[in-house]
């Protein structure tokens, strides 16, 4: 049934986000930190439908702060505080967890979400069923650039290692003696080509 499985994942996400504020609201300058509310069931027999699910009713703007799928990208996640604190708890927990758990649809009024999922790597990890595909938890990976209160808490990048890598090549042929001239070359060229595009058209 939905309804309990909703409110277990919630509950569970939850938990999650008060061990993210208990250790965010220890960092001078963090400030509020987002809020997973309860979801409670009720069980009534004599209903049709016999389980239902209550929670505070949030009033003000609804927002979705999360990646969902990679075509959803929301402004919102990037410009706002509680955005960008919703980007840093997934980092938290995909962090805490080693990249087994991703508490995912993120959504709220403010800095209070509810009607969250929650994907895991592997079936039954720690017990716990996810509602979300672990194909969130690629696209979290793939999609999520770290921001100010990620490095307050110390997280670490999800970049690949090779793109440090190429900047440390490009700090090199700083050095070398005609690196400006082939740097001047290269903005022309793609303008000419550019050009010869848009010429075609």
């Amino acid at each position: 049934s939905v309804c309990p499985q909703e409110c277990c994942v919630q509950n569970a996400a939850r938990e999650y986000a008060k061990l993210y504020a208990a250790e965010a609201e220890t960092l001078e300058g963090f400030g509020e930190v987002p809020e997973i509310i309860p979801i409670f069931l009720i069980h009534r027999p004599a209903n049709n439908i016999p389980y239902a699910t209550v929670e505070e009713e949030l009033v003000g703007e609804f927002v979705k702060y999360s990646v969902r799928d990679g075509k959803e990208v929301n402004f919102l996640r990037r410009d706002s505080e509680a955005g960008q604190k919703c980007c840093t708890f997934q980092h938290w927990v995909y962090e805490k967890t080693s990249g087994n758990l991703l508490v995912t649809d993120l959504q709220g009024v403010g800095m209070k979400l509810t009607d969250v999922g929650i994907a895991t790597l592997a079936k039954g990890y720690k017990g716990f069923k996810g509602n979300c595909s672990f194909s969130f938890i690629e696209q979290f990976r793939a999609l999520h650039q770290c921001n100010e209160y990620c490095e307050m808490l110390g997280l670490k990048s999800l970049r690949p290692p090779h793109q440090k890598q190429r900047k440390a090549a490009a700090t090199k042929s700083k050095n070398l003696p005609n690196s400006s001239a082939v740097k001047k070359m290269v903005p022309k060229k793609g303008r000419e080509h550019r050009d010869f595009i848009s010429s075609e058209h």
